[in-house]
């Protein structure tokens, strides 16, 4: 029987989703509960890969057991009990067996927040970037991501992918205001935090800290905002601006 898995985990203990022989991962310890709890070896298949630090609300994977009456329920409340506090597990739901968490998604949702004036309460989860910045100019850079790209020049060198293309139907920078900002009058100015979403029908690995890094490039000056057209063109890893912490990223949405 396989069952679909709703989860959120907070990467900062983690060194990304996908299993490694020398390190803490979510799928590691999602595997090791659900082995626990249903005395035999289960083996999760996720939605995708993501960073060392990287976070992820709305997560989803799948597992296959032999148990023919799980009481899902039940295996979702106890569940959260024996992992790590930085792993939430929302539903576990019965899946057609043909279901694949990784391959029949067919749009992610990232979000990466910054901050641009130092803030005690968003080190965690957002990236201090002190430089000022023409947002104007970074959305008209981002526009050149739309459509469907080879997009290496955002890939980390050495990936594993079959294809660097990809579908990209959102990518956008926006001003927002944290809940410490809104509920208790943390002192603060239009525009001093900012979001940016991208959405596509997959993402290569490192791909959306490479975008930010790249787009705060165009913020700064440092490149005009038609750079990016020529690099998702023709250009390769080096061309493009560093990556960005990891911290400060979500995957925030997975559809099917």
């Amino acid at each position: 029987m396989r069952y679909k898995i709703i989860l959120s985990y907070d990467g900062a203990d983690f060194c990304g989703w996908q299993i490694q022989s020398d390190a803490k991962t979510v799928q590691e310890c999602l595997q090791a509960a659900l082995s626990t709890l249903l005395k035999e070896e289960i083996s999760v298949t996720g939605a995708g890969r993501t960073d060392s630090k990287v976070n992820a609300t709305g997560y989803v994977a799948h597992f296959d057991t032999s148990a023919q009456d799980l009481d899902a329920a039940a295996v979702g409340y106890k569940i959260n009990a024996i992992l790590p506090h930085g792993i939430k597990v929302h539903d576990i739901l019965p899946a057609s067996p043909e279901f694949h968490a990784r391959f029949d998604a067919t749009q992610r949702e990232y979000k990466y927040f910054i901050h641009r004036k130092k803030d005690p309460f968003m080190g965690k989860y957002s990236c201090l970037y002190t430089f000022p910045l023409d947002v104007e100019a970074m959305n008209k850079a981002a526009t050149h991501l739309l459509g469907k790209h080879d997009f290496s020049c955002f890939e980390k060198v050495g990936s594993d992918n079959k294809t660097s293309i990809c579908t990209v139907s959102l990518a956008q920078w926006e001003s927002y205001v944290p809940d410490h900002v809104r509920l208790m009058g943390y002192p603060a100015d239009e525009g001093d935090y900012l979001v940016f979403t991208i959405r596509a029908d997959r993402f290569l690995r490192n791909m959306v800290r490479a975008v930010v890094g790249s787009l705060l490039d165009v913020g700064r000056g440092r490149r005009d905002e038609n750079w990016l057209a020529g690099l998702v063109e023709g250009g390769n890893r080096s061309d493009a601006g560093e990556s960005v912490p990891g911290q400060a990223l979500f995957l925030t949405r997975v559809e099917y």
